[in-house]
């Protein structure tokens, strides 16, 4: 599945966006202490950040090294708005501590014996954590990590923690935009995005009936609903930060009444449900530059202009029962919708013209009226 790359829509951030007052200090925590508050869930992992992807071999070389007490590197906590403890940088070193200690490893499910191999000392060669004496299981319980942990003081929210999970993040591949938020604003937008994401009309659109890894399916769902804001689609900037005001978006909806959300999932399902049917499993190609046929990648301004009008036409009580297949094709070869979904696409004009054009020429609506 591919997605087409739009020049400029995801600029880094500016330092100078937001002033923020982030402070840090270090702490050393015991195994004992990092487990503990792993399991109280005073200590998560953000929800699908990373999955465990050390094999067995590295993991037990990281144990070992604990055991032989050696220097591991540090981990990197951030303080959220409730108090709880944000896995930054190390998720892998912490799930290895916890499944080790708890004696099943996360990587097959099965207990967790230290790899069998002359590559780890015959003293711990494997064995599991209960099966180590007593006094290397409490060296192991005692073993301390530098922890360095971040707090944002003002403004109070998280919207500073997404630039160190940028900056800071070493793990890998570095996190994409939609991961960080998915870190940083855990809440019910968070969780609705996941359930949407699942929607079976929406798979059939983007193209791909597995879910993306990297969450890029998962930010275009949030890209139309922060998109279809009126203080967006009528602002008089000359153009926004695609990155910003989707870190805005998330961040304003982490809580919320259950009726708001269930209007989001509804006004979702029946977009692409409409879009599925009216205007087929390829409603978000483009065409090719001289208009003779389709070019079969997923293409995030036709898709947001086409969700949002379809929105917009819905709430006006749109129901006419025709395909829209041929408008649609129509609106593709509009030189004023092209030109606004090709360039300066983060422009208010141009997100207005996409929009505008693609209400008016599939729904027969105009942007403007009530």
């Amino acid at each position: 599945m591919e997605i087409e790359k739009i020049k400029g829509e995801n600029q880094e951030l500016s330092a100078n966006d937001d002033l923020y007052n982030i402070t840090s200090w270090g702490a050393d925590m015991t195994l004992m202490d990092i487990i503990m508050s792993y399991q109280s869930n005073d200590i998560v992992k953000p929800e699908l950040q990373r999955k465990y992807v050390w094999d067995r071999k590295e993991a037990s070389r990281f144990i070992e090294s604990i055991l032989l007490g050696l220097p591991v590197p540090s981990v990197f906590l951030a303080n959220s708005i409730d108090y709880q403890k944000l896995i930054v940088d190390g998720y892998q070193r912490i799930m290895t501590i916890v499944d080790f200690y708890n004696g099943v490893w996360s990587g097959d499910g099965k207990p967790f014996n230290l790899y069998n191999s002359d590559i780890i000392n015959k003293r711990w060669r494997n064995k599991t954590y209960k099966e180590l004496t007593s006094e290397d299981q409490r060296r192991y319980r005692m073993y301390t990590i530098h922890a360095i942990i971040f707090e944002q003081k003002q403004p109070r929210n998280d919207s500073g923690l997404y630039q160190i999970f940028e900056r800071i993040n070493t793990s890998g591949k570095s996190l994409n935009p939609q991961e960080i938020r998915n870190c940083v604003y855990q809440g019910k937008m968070n969780a609705l995005l996941f359930e949407l994401n699942k929607n079976v009309a929406w798979r059939t659109l983007f193209g791909d009936e597995k879910e993306d890894s990297r969450m890029r399916d998962i930010e275009f769902i949030l890209r139309f609903f922060a998109l279809s804001e009126p203080s967006i689609i009528f602002s008089e900037s000359k153009s926004i930060s695609l990155k910003k005001e989707l870190n805005e978006y998330m961040s304003a909806h982490i809580e919320g009444a259950d009726v708001l959300f269930d209007q989001k999932r509804d006004t979702f399902f029946n977009c692409v449900s409409l879009i599925l049917n009216k205007m087929g499993n390829e409603a978000f190609y483009n065409l090719k530059n001289d208009l003779s046929s389709l070019r079969k990648k997923f293409y995030p301004t036709i898709f947001d202009s086409l969700m949002i009008a379809t929105k917009i036409a819905l709430e006006r009580g749109y129901n006419d029962d025709v395909s829209l297949a041929e408008r649609r094709l129509e609106l593709l070869r509009d030189s004023d919708y092209r030109n606004s979904i090709t360039q300066g696409t983060m422009q208010t004009e141009h997100i207005r013209t996409r929009i505008s054009k693609a209400l008016q020429i599939i729904y027969q609506m105009n942007l403007e009226d009530e």
